[in-house]
């Protein structure tokens, strides 16, 4: 494939050279052409195809005919993203570049935004897409304009604004995995330039899971969510537009989405000193390989079949709601905008943990989540040569969580020596404050050339007050004296400052389009672990290295093209990139000699290498092709993992150590040369679609698109190894009836026709799992609007 894939590369870049093309070429210029629209991925208004950002904008029309119903289906679409799930736990990577902590103290690498908004749960980023703008996605550090956690880049979903005209639509769709939704919408004008907008969406589907065996327990339906928005604004004259939201999503369904790990992988125990002689070994584990001995077809139900016969009840009943506002006024030579946000969550749910690949053991979460934003910006020159922005931001969250981890596994941590029926996590409160001033102007050396310099200063506070405990049920089968029982506080507190910025310049070449080259810098803060310092408090033990790690950062290199060739009938965007990404922050579930606990250490460095390349042909109005193909070369340049193990004698048997417990011995491995989580070398698309024009005014969509990827890895450093996910194709299939004037739609869909089951997580450990993303989908969509 990969020859493959280097050929069409080189095909296109001699399309791209070719001086009948060139001569053909329509001539650049600051209007809309067919296909291009409005962004805001600089903090104002410009055009996709002049804005110097690897930038994907998909509509609200291209997020409706591609199906893409939540973020999760933005992997379709956008170049290098995969946003993955497991159970609630949502885990975005852009170029190789992802964070894996998904708990209340850890922070995301990419920043997912609602209108604008710092979204800090990542359980909250899986809200249904409806009534929607477009959604834009940043790829590579935003650490200027967007600051903290954008070391990968930036999701920014946008709501459709009210108007001052009436406006309703609908839509409805059904599928298999018993999935169905709809979404309705209505816009009621209450004066010149003002409107009121409100809309509704429902969306539900059972779980990519088969049970296996006869069990009481329903695994279905995973997904069962109830969303509305309502929102107030417009204009006031002609200097003043604002918009006023409120939002609530409520989110129900099963918890378990994953399988025990030998589904799909041998059984995996922890590294062995005696055998390896201080080196862990490295041998991919391979899924799919034929030969393997639990080797299946990947399109086969056995991979997604639940041979469990769960025994406890699960589910979620989680809330999320907000409101926000956005006012700009227009002074003439500057413009100034603030933009403020409160939101609430709170979370419950039941979890069934598979320990050891079979045992039952109930979890429960509850989590209370609050966060405050504010941000001032004024935007100035916009007529002259000088013209940028400066601002200032400000975030808080705090939030109060319980993670309880159930009985039996409180047995085990308790030595079965005592009747625990609880191994709990109660934090609260974590806090967490952000504080930044900004800047970023451009002067424009001639009206087709442009340089842009910017820089930004945050300052970020994190503090945590909680602990780990086990529970009983009686004092008199409590080690303590008391029904709870503290094993150690966890408690810490942190600052941390950075300075990032940018430097760009592009250049609207007469009769092809834009040419850009961009240097900046993305920062994501540091944090703690589990625990306290010695001393600090009951049970403290952990040094200050032990406790805490630094922040990570990245330096990015970019350089592309946005063409626009043949008359509008070609465009083509490349961009080639080159990452410094030093003390990067990987988290494990360590569950080790001690209670399982989520761990975050520095790895020494990164360096990603790569080029994207997308082209759209349009050889007649009824017809359209789609290309791109992306080559990412994301790899360790220095870490050197470490776990401690037992040193074990003949047979494989621990050896005990005379005063109690066994002989361990720490060994590590170099990952140097080794490629980063979900980030295959290579992906490809292609896609074609053709229209059908009716007598009536109407017409019939038919299209296909295929993506391919190559093999990627899934990281394990309870391991010291990686899970391998062979390369794959997935492709989708819609037909779709316009009537005229596009007053209502109709359309059917397949999506993954191969059926392939590829990997979301996987990891050992007492609950050994490993996540299938969806099988085979396909249904109707039908919808109107007047």
């Amino acid at each position: 494939m990969k020859r493959l894939l280097l050929a069409s590369s080189a095909v296109l870049f001699s399309v791209s050279a070719s001086p009948l093309l060139a001569q053909e070429a329509q001539t650049a210029d600051d209007e809309a052409q067919p296909g291009d629209i409005i962004v805001t991925a600089t903090r104002s208004e410009t055009l996709l195809s002049k804005t110097p950002i690897a930038l994907t904008a998909i509509t609200n029309e291209g997020l409706r005919d591609a199906g893409i119903t939540d973020a999760r289906a933005l992997n379709d679409l956008v170049p290098n993203l995969r946003i993955t799930e497991n159970g609630d736990a949502v885990r975005i990577s852009i170029r190789g570049v992802t964070s894996s902590d998904t708990t209340e103290k850890g922070d995301p690498s990419a920043s997912f935004l609602l209108d604008g908004i710092y979204i800090a749960r990542p359980s909250d980023t899986l809200g249904s897409f409806f009534d929607l703008e477009r959604v834009e996605v940043l790829r590579g550090p935003q650490g200027t304009l967007f600051g903290r956690n954008t070391t990968a880049g930036v999701i920014n979903v946008i709501s459709a604004r009210p108007k001052d005209k009436f406006e309703a639509s609908g839509d409805a769709r059904y599928g298999n995995l018993n999935s169905y939704g709809g979404t309705a919408m209505v816009n009621v004008p209450i004066g010149e330039g003002l409107g009121i907008r409100a809309a509704v969406n429902y969306d539900q589907q059972d779980s990519n899971l088969l049970k296996g065996g006869p069990s009481p327990i329903k695994i279905s339906p995973f997904r069962k969510v109830f969303s509305s928005r309502l929102s107030f604004g417009g204009s006031l004259g002609d200097n003043f537009d604002f918009v006023i939201r409120g939002d609530y999503t409520q989110s129900k369904g099963a918890t378990t989405n994953a399988l025990p790990l030998s589904t799909f992988f041998p059984v995996v125990g922890s590294p062995s000193a005696s055998t390896i002689n201080g080196t862990a070994p490295f041998t991919p584990i391979t899924i799919n390989l034929p030969g393997d001995p639990l080797y299946v077809d990947s399109s086969s139900r056995n991979q997604r079949t639940l041979r469990v016969a769960e025994t406890f009840p699960h589910g979620r009943n989680n809330k999320n709601w907000g409101v926000m506002g956005e006012f700009t006024y227009d002074f003439g030579p500057a413009a100034l905008t603030y933009v403020g946000s409160h939101r609430e969550t709170d979370r419950s749910d039941t979890r069934n943990l598979l320990l050891f690949g079979a045992l039952n053991n109930p979890a429960f979460f509850i989590g209370d989540f609050k966060q405050d934003s504010h941000e001032l910006r004024a935007s100035f020159g916009k007529d002259g040569p000088l013209h940028g922005q400066v601002g200032a931001y400000y975030f808080k969250e705090k939030s109060f969580i319980e993670f309880n981890l159930g009985n039996p596994l409180s047995g085990i941590v308790a030595g079965n020596n005592f009747n625990a029926v609880g191994f709990a996590f109660p934090q609260g409160p974590t806090v967490s404050k952000s504080e930044a001033v900004f800047g970023q102007l451009t002067y424009d050396i001639t009206e087709d050339l442009h340089l842009t310099a910017g820089i930004r200063h945050t300052r970020d506070f994190k503090s945590r007050d909680g602990a780990t405990v086990l529970d009983f049920n009686t004092v008199a089968n409590s080690f303590c004296g008391t029904i709870r029982c503290v094993l150690n506080e966890n408690i810490a507190a942190r600052k941390f400052k950075k300075t990032t910025w940018k430097v760009g310049v592009d250049y609207d070449a007469p009769g092809l389009g834009l040419v850009y080259a961009t240097v900046s810098s993305g920062y994501k803060a540091g944090g703690f672990n589990d625990g306290c310092i010695t001393g600090q408090g009951l049970g403290c033990s952990r040094t200050a290295d032990e406790l805490f790690y630094n922040p990570e950062t990245i330096t990015a290199y970019e350089a592309g093209v946005k063409f626009r060739l043949m008359d509008n009938a070609l465009r083509l965007n490349v961009s080639a990139f080159h990452y410094d990404y030093s003390s990067l922050q990987l988290s494990t579930i360590v569950t080790g000699n001690g209670p399982p606990a989520t761990l975050t250490r520095n790895a020494g460095s990164a360096k990603v290498d790569g080029i994207e390349i997308e082209t759209l042909i349009s050889p007649s109005d009824n017809d359209k092709i789609e290309f791109s193909v992306n080559y990412t070369n994301a790899r360790y340049a220095n870490f050197i993992p470490s776990v401690v193990v037992d040193v074990t004698g003949p047979g494989g048997t621990p050896i005990a150590l005379p005063g109690g417990g066994n002989l361990q011995q720490i060994i590590s491995r170099d990952f140097g040369g080794l490629q980063l989580d979900h980030a295959p070398k290579w992906t490809a698309a292609a896609g074609y679609t053709h229209t059908f024009p009716l007598g009536n005014g109407g017409k019939v969509d038919a299209a296909v698109r295929t993506r391919l990827s190559s093999e990627f890895f899934l990281q394990d450093l309870n391991i010291l190894g990686q899970y391998h996910q062979p390369a794959f194709t997935k492709t989708d299939l819609t037909l779709t009836y316009n009537a005229p004037e596009e007053r209502f739609y109709i359309q059917g869909f397949v999506k993954n026709l191969e059926n392939e089951i590829t990997l979301a997580s996987a990891s050992s450990g007492l609950a050994a799992a490993a996540t299938p993303e969806e099988p085979r989908t396909y249904g109707i969509r039908a919808g109107f609007k007047f």
